[in-house]
């Protein structure tokens, strides 16, 4: 089908996404507009009580001829209910409900990673508010066990999350799990906690 351009407003009532569509096998994958391939496990060990863990991958398409994007991917995830550890590093996530990474990074989904924010939007009470993001190759780890314990890499030093902290990172690799961790010794479960976790990358040129 032809490029087409529009004078006036596009409209859907269930939102739009880009597609491609494989040339041989016709296969349609969605590449924006889609939630990340590789979220938190079934049954969530990052999941409190809020239940809010959202993701969201756009891929912002500007490049028709080598087909290169600025790909954006976002993790908004509600703290309250889950656990803090009663030591520097430990793995935040909810008691007893398994593994608790946040998401995995791959270059499919994320394209190379060339930078990551995180940022407070509800200041967290009653648990740790030292917050670090780090990066592991496993996907093992759960709540309230060492980071070390894993082949780990700290991603964002946050440092005390308060309403309008903002705190950013380098290059995350590819096939990477990410986690929350306490940056101090503070165990507790929190009741307050909004983090937004912004993850951006490019496509290598086809």
């Amino acid at each position: 089908m032809a490029n087409t351009t529009f004078n006036g407003p596009v409209r859907s009532e269930k939102g739009f996404q880009t597609v491609s569509k494989n040339a041989t096998t016709g296969t349609i994958t969605v590449t924006s507009g889609d939630k990340m391939k590789n979220e938190a496990a079934t049954g969530a060990g990052i999941e409190g009580t809020a239940a809010v863990y959202i993701t969201q991958v756009e891929r912002l398409k500007s490049d028709v001829d080598t087909n290169v994007n600025i790909v954006k991917t976002t993790i908004m995830i509600d703290l309250t209910g889950l656990n803090s550890g009663g030591a520097t590093g430990d793995i935040i996530g909810a008691d007893g409900a398994g593994v608790a990474y946040i998401g995995k990074v791959t270059t499919a989904d994320q394209g190379t990673v060339f930078g990551v924010t995180m940022e407070c939007f509800e200041a967290p009470t009653t648990g740790e508010a030292d917050i670090n993001l780090h990066s592991a190759t496993e996907g093992t780890g759960v709540e309230d066990t060492a980071i070390g314990d894993l082949t780990e890499t700290l991603i964002i030093n946050g440092g005390t999350q308060a309403a309008g902290t903002r705190t950013a990172g380098g290059t995350i690799a590819a096939d990477q799990f990410l986690y929350l961790t306490g940056g101090s010794n503070t165990a507790g479960t929190y009741d307050a906690g909004r983090l937004l976790i912004t993850i951006l990358g490019f496509d290598v040129a086809s």
